[in-house]
């Protein structure tokens, strides 16, 4: 049996699936310019592409995090629910 703290698993595997259709959203999306552009055009342009990237930035970084709950998840145990641990303590001699 493997120890897996649940809440954290399902919490990475959300992340991971919202990063994952922000990211095929964005690049489904991606600004395209046309030829016989304004300045004043080709500047939004690039302006519009250059958010696209950073959000599809994002978009990785929430992928990353996501992932890595999913890691730290197999990895973590759970508290128990006891009582203080009792601690023994030697005779002074």
């Amino acid at each position: 049996m493997v120890l897996v703290d649940k809440r954290i698993l399902f919490g990475g595997i959300a992340i991971l699936a919202v990063g994952i259709i922000l990211l095929i959203y964005l690049n489904s999306v991606i600004p395209v310019g046309t030829t016989g552009m304004t300045e004043e055009e080709a500047f939004d342009l690039i302006v519009r592409q250059q958010e696209n990237r950073d959000l599809s930035t994002l978009a990785g970084i929430l992928i990353g995090i996501g992932f890595l709950l999913v890691l730290i998840s197999f990895g973590a145990r759970r508290k128990r629910k006891g009582g203080p641990i009792k601690i023994e303590k030697k005779p002074a001699e």
